[in-house]
């Protein structure tokens, strides 16, 4: 289905000093994601899922491996990819559409439309004078998508961006965010402790094994869009992955 690769990451290892010596966190992972592809990690809670994504994002250099993207070793952040994280992104002291103006070029003949328009596309025309403490939670994330989206980046990467809403702000979001997907062709990794999440968004899913994280396993998810996640095919891949991530049901 994704006949080219976006980026590749190539035997990457990653540790830290640690009070008893070195704290391997990440430990020879190799894996790659295809153009358009939305692939989405999940592993136990410290497993090294932030820093992989902060290495795959350019932030942070691996101890040896390799991060490729286009074919082309990534050594920095640079605008082919942005990162939304749930620490949040956007400016407090400027509105929603100062907001929007930063990341885009003064010597654009088309910076305020391009803010109007990502504005009206996450649902917040009529708001673009507010500032973030004016708008509610959920308005809150639409404006760091626009902002995010509106200096067209080829590669969403997205570390737990709904964590910090409710199960309802986080699904609308999660809606919001395949809208604007399918009208807007990104690359996209996600880092979530969601499974349901997960399998609603992703194309695929990789689960990482406890530090230092390796890829435990890899689940396609063939269903079309929109998705029922309470179809009973739906349900038994999220056992599947919750078994790989040490949850067993029982009858």
């Amino acid at each position: 289905m994704f006949t080219r690769t976006k980026i590749e990451i190539q035997n990457v290892r990653k540790g830290f000093p640690g009070d008893d010596g070195r704290l391997d966190v990440i430990d020879d992972l190799s894996f790659t994601v295809g153009d358009g592809e939305f692939v989405a990690i999940v592993g136990p809670s410290g497993c090294g899922k932030t820093t992989l994504m902060n290495i795959v994002a350019g932030f942070l250099a691996p101890d040896s491996g390799a991060v490729l993207v286009d074919g082309r070793a990534r050594f920095k952040p640079n605008a082919k990819g942005v990162l939304i994280t749930q620490a949040g992104s956007v400016f407090p002291w400027l509105t929603v559409r100062e907001n929007l103006l930063f990341g885009l070029d003064d010597s654009r003949s088309d910076r305020e439309a391009l803010a109007r328009e990502y504005a009206e596309l996450v649902g917040l025309n009529g708001f673009e004078n507010n500032y973030p403490h004016e708008l509610s939670g959920g308005m809150l994330k639409r404006a760091e998508m626009a902002r995010a989206l509106v200096v067209k980046p080829e590669i969403l990467y997205m570390d737990e961006p709904f964590s910090a809403l409710d199960a309802l702000r986080s699904l609308r979001m999660q809606n919001e965010l395949l809208r604007i997907l399918a009208r807007e062709r990104h690359t996209v990794m996600l880092i979530t402790h969601d499974v349901e999440e997960a399998i609603h968004l992703a194309d695929r899913i990789l689960v990482l094994s406890p530090r230092p994280a390796r890829i435990q396993a890899a689940f396609d998810v063939p269903f079309a869009h929109p998705r029922r996640v309470s179809s009973p095919a739906a349900q038994a891949l999220r056992v599947a992955i919750l078994k790989e991530l040490g949850v067993e049901f029982t009858v």
